[in-house]
């Protein structure tokens, strides 16, 4: 399967430490870090990863 990755553009620069890629799969998505592309991979379903974005515009997941 030919998987297209992509980084959002708010990422920052090719050396930002805080980048994490996206790919659209069947019935779900891809997750993985940018700097490590042949290193381990996360797919979520659709549903919890719109569920972890929401909690990230919140803020909801900040550090104190």
């Amino acid at each position: 399967m030919n998987v297209r990755w992509r980084k959002s553009s708010r990422s920052g620069s090719a050396t930002d430490e805080a980048c994490v890629e996206v790919a659209g799969l069947a019935g779900a998505v891809g997750v993985r870090d940018s700097k490590d592309p042949d290193g381990d991979r996360l797919a979520v379903s659709a549903a919890a990863f719109g569920t972890m974005v929401r909690k990230i515009k919140e803020g909801s997941l900040d550090l104190p």
